[in-house]
């Protein structure tokens, strides 16, 4: 045979996967005693890491692409019409207004590029944490390492529930059965003997053995096949808001630069030049440039604080969706529950003769490996006073594994006077089976089980025999059925707490599991979720279309509290329905079967309950809620100057210099990034892009706006108002000290806007972050010395002094209170309500029931009409009074009733324990310090 190296196993020269097992270990060099560290890091050098190749993107093309969308194009627009449209009228081309527009676009992606690159580089940290891991023979010794460094030559362990994390081919060993459906469709699994290959990805359903890596990273099956798949660009919700946002800004510039063209040169005769200034005054300030900018910053700084809560963002538009999430399908093993299991020795149940239950519970744990991880057998040895005692004073002859199949473990050992015995714990089903008792028998075990299941405890059956023939394969004297043991795994300290913390905040929690309904049931009910729950067999079984008492299954899925018995075709047909139901619904789990639908999570959490969960929906708010505040904001803004400037342009005359505006943008720009650090308060219910609310606000605030401008400018060109109130020189006739004023007038009201929009009370009531205080006051006394003090030619503009800068921030101040009034104003208009509004709660004060039925009925109607469920209401309704909300609520308020009846039971049986502790002690109540009660 010829010689085979490494490069050409690399090159793939060779097929590993058809050769026989002893030719693989002649092609890799290598034994089944494994590789050494050293030969094991050579062979990383020549392969590679076990792990696909992410596509690296270039940085300077990432930096431009911030460059490259609507917005930024009508900026770009600008700058090549400030230096080819703007060269005539014997004038040079406006090169300082060129020179502006490049400076903010710059100034922008910087801040854009750095921003979301260090979101980037701080979740791709906590990722590398994740990292999967695997059991590799090396330097003769098993050891848990990251799968990346797994290289051809590696042999490996795998054990039911494992992800196979190379191509290996299996060797000696009983067959393995593994699920492929995620690499090749296969819909059940399939048998692998030894000597057959199985592929990177492929989840192990029955068996454990042993294997060699043949092929790792893009080599594999896997790897070839995300080789050859393109990555699609799906455009998500978030951009298709930013879209019609930046859509809605264009066309109100659009509209406005129509109406100066018309009436500037056909009808009023002004100069060309003069002309192109006033069009760029409308491009420049109306376009809201750092838009994308500050919503992208916000998402990547509300990234990186929620990978600090340990909830890592794989898709930064994911926040969004978290923040509008009203039901959360919830796993119950190691989300609701510990994941630890415990046996109460209290309840354990003694069915066989000559045996107690500290004796059931050794032959539990002879029956048991804690070698291989496995919870339960882990719990039972842990139960032993010394988990030494499981394997004390025996030999062992034979051991059968856990498999899905036969649901139970077996040993066969030999004791020490040299008797050989066997016992087996399992499923109670499979063990009483095993002992085929008589029928009498069988119901009164199958009371115990029930007894159990209606506690919300797991039953472990235990059997043993005696094996006379002295042989593994001998079948030996009828079995005996010794005892029951209750297994139960407790919910977390913190379940019960946050599951009522998610109801308060609008996002009704459904446990999924896949234990028996009564178990179910008793878990919902201590959690305080209520105990309308069903069997998925039910639900979705051959009924999937039909009815159920009554009630549609889709309607049935929406009121549930939860679904026992679960498979994972039954989690995607849940969560599916739910999804047509126009719910945005989140998915928690960390089993086998939901490893295909992790691999797909778009947030990922590192740290187990659900605390993490809720967190992460209320950061996520937070998040969502500065995004909401900006787009009103950057959409008044539009409005005001286009509008502002149209009437100071067509009614007066009056040429504003392109630069002027230019400079507020920059200082805009800078005060308006500190929003994505802001102080909010989260919404109480799940949030949701509303543009009807968006675009009405935005007009109505920047339509008052720009009439305060246009006041403005009249009381200083046309009348003496400020010389008779604040005692100021006038400057009626001076158009560059107009100018001056004006500017500092637009720039300080429009700054202010922020504080109106960022609250949902009176602006000055919620107290802003202190960034955005210093970032807007800085800004400001810029403006206000530019103003007094600037004398630039090429601008036509000249210093007022300090009196006109007082009296301009007088009357802004003056002006903008009312802001506040528009705002409640718009929200009765669209909401029937404003008050309720003003006073809005922030999640968990202790008036948890105030305007809760309210807010989550107008969420209901807002996303439900969003997503086109309900009809369109016509314009006429938006003022009506919405009496649909009461009915909408109503699956709230059944969810919170259900908890409130839940926790009232629990007092109820916790009262009648502590009154039968007083009596039995004999104690007077009376005399119990208030201190030590519940």
């Amino acid at each position: 045979m010829a010689s085979i190296s490494l490069e050409d196993v690399r090159n793939e020269t060779v097929d590993l996967e058809t050769v026989p097992v002893q030719e693989v270990f002649q092609h890799l060099k290598c034994s089944k005693e494994g590789l050494s560290s050293a030969e094991g890091d050579n062979r990383l050098k020549i392969f590679g890491p076990n792990k696909l190749e992410e596509k690296s993107e270039s940085k300077l093309l990432k930096f431009l692409g911030f460059m490259w969308n609507p917005l930024s194009w009508v900026m770009e627009a600008a700058a090549i019409m400030a230096i080819v449209l703007a060269n005539g009228g014997g004038k040079p081309p406006d090169w300082q207004d060129f020179v502006g527009i490049v400076v903010l676009l710059f100034i922008n992606s910087t801040i854009s590029f750095i921003e979301e690159n260090n979101a980037g580089n701080a979740a791709a940290a906590l990722m590398a944490g994740l990292a999967p891991k695997t059991k590799v023979l090396r330097d003769g010794k098993w050891k848990e390492e990251e799968a990346s460094i797994l290289v051809p030559g590696d042999i490996i362990s795998i054990k039911l529930g494992d992800i196979i994390p190379a191509d290996a081919r299996l060797l000696e060993g009983d067959p393995l059965k593994v699920d492929q459906a995620a690499l090749t469709g296969e819909s059940l699994p399939v048998n692998k003997h030894p000597g057959q290959g199985v592929f990177s990805g492929s989840t192990v359903k029955q068996g454990e053995i042993e294997a060699v890596v043949i092929a790792t990273g893009v080599h594999t099956f896997f790897g070839k096949a995300a080789h050859l798949v393109d990555s699609t660009n799906n455009v998500g919700h978030f951009q298709l808001v930013l879209t019609a946002i930046g859509n809605f800004c264009i066309i109100s510039i659009a509209v406005g630069m129509v109406i100066e063209i018309i009436v500037m040169y056909p009808i009023q005769h002004r100069a060309y030049r003069d002309g192109i200034d006033n069009l760029l005054v409308l491009l420049i300030g109306g376009i809201p440039i750092a838009m994308p900018t500050v919503l992208s910053v916000t998402m990547a700084i509300g990234s990186h604080r929620l990978s600090q809560q340990g909830a890592i963002t794989k898709r930064m538009t994911a926040i969004e969706e978290m923040a509008g999430m009203d039901v959360l399908c919830s796993d119950k093993t190691g989300t609701l529950t510990l994941n630890k299991l415990t046996v109460d020795k209290t309840l354990i149940e003694v069915c066989g003769k000559g045996v107690d239950k500290d004796m059931v519970l050794l032959y539990a744990a002879r029956a048991s490996r804690v070698e291989n991880q496995d919870a339960i057998d882990t719990c039972i040895v842990g139960m032993l006073a010394d988990p030494k005692e499981a394997r004390a004073g025996i030999k062992e002859v034979h051991f059968l594994p856990f498999n899905p199949v036969e649901k139970r473990t077996a040993i066969t050992y030999i004791d020490g006077n040299g008797d050989w015995h066997r016992v087996s714990k399992g499923a109670p089903e499979q063990i009483i089976e095993l002992c085929r008792m008589s029928k009498d028998a069988e119901k009164k075990i199958h009371a115990l089980i029930d007894g159990y299941a209606d506690r919300g405890l797991r039953s472990l059956g235990v059997s043993y025999q005696l094996v006379p023939e002295k042989s593994k394969e001998s079948a030996g004297e009828p079995w005996q059925f010794i005892g029951l043991l209750p297994l139960f795994d407790p919910p977390r300290h913190d379940s019960a707490e946050t599951i009522r913390r998610a109801l308060h905040l609008g996002v009704n929690v459904k446990m999924i599991t896949g234990d028996q309904l009564a178990i179910g049931k008793e878990t919902a009910r201590r959690l305080g979720m209520g105990s309308n729950m069903y069997p998925s067999t039910t639900l979705l079984g051959d009924n999937k279309t039909g009815e159920m008492g009554g009630l549609n299954i889709d309607e049935l899925i929406e009121k549930a509290d939860g679904f026992a018995g679960v498979f994972p075709e039954h989690k995607y047909e849940i969560v599916k329905r739910l999804q047509d139901r126009k719910h945005i619904c989140g998915m928690t789990g960390d089993g086998v079967n939901d490893a295909p639908a992790l691999k797909k999570a778009d947030i990922v959490l590192t740290e187990p309950g659900l605390s993490v969960i809720v967190s992460a929906v209320l950061t996520s708010r937070a998040i969502f809620q500065r995004m909401k505040n900006y787009t009103i904001y950057a959409v008044s803004i539009t409005i005001r100057i286009v509008l502002g400037f149209l009437l100071v342009a067509l009614v007066w005359k009056f040429d504003f210099a392109p630069f002027m505006v230019l400079i507020i943008a920059i200082l805009n720009d800078g005060t308006i990034m500190t929003i994505s650090k802001d102080r909010v308060k989260p919404s109480p219910t799940p949030d949701s892009w509303k543009l009807k609310e968006i675009f009405a606000t935005g007009i109505v605030l920047g339509t008052y706006m720009a009439l305060a401008t246009a006041l403005f400018f009249y009381l200083a060109h046309d009348t003496d108002f400020f010389t008779n109130a604040f005692g100021v020189r006038s400057i009626k006739e001076n158009d560059k000290e107009l100018m001056a004023a004006l500017y500092l007038q637009v720039s300080i009201i429009s700054q202010a806007l922020i504080f109106v929009t960022r609250s949902r009370s009176w602006s000055f009531v919620e107290r802003p972050g202190a960034l955005l205080v210093i970032a807007f006051l800085a800004a400001q006394l810029v403006a206000t010395c530019i103003a007094v003090y600037a004398n630039w030619e090429f601008c036509k503009m000249q210093g007022i002094g300090w009196g006109w800068g007082g009296a301009i921030w007088a009357f802004s101040v003056v002006t903008y209170f009312p802001l506040d009034v528009l705002k409640f104003a718009i929200r009765y208009a669209l909401s029937g309500k404003a008050w309720n509004n003003i006073n809005n709660k922030t999640a968990f004060t202790n008036r948890t029931d105030y305007g809760k039925g309210e807010r989550e009925a107008q969420w209901a109607t807002a996303q439900r009409t969003l997503h086109g469920l309900n009809q369109a209401t016509a314009t006429s309704d938006l003022f009506g009074d919405n009496q649909g909300y009461r009915e909408l609520s109503e699956l709230a308020e059944q969810a919170a009733k259900r908890a409130e009846v839940a926790r009232l039971r629990e007092l109820h049986t916790l009262k009648g324990h502590v009154e039968s502790v007083v009596k039995l002690k004999g104690l007077d109540i009376d005399t119990i310090q208030q201190s030590y009660t519940v």
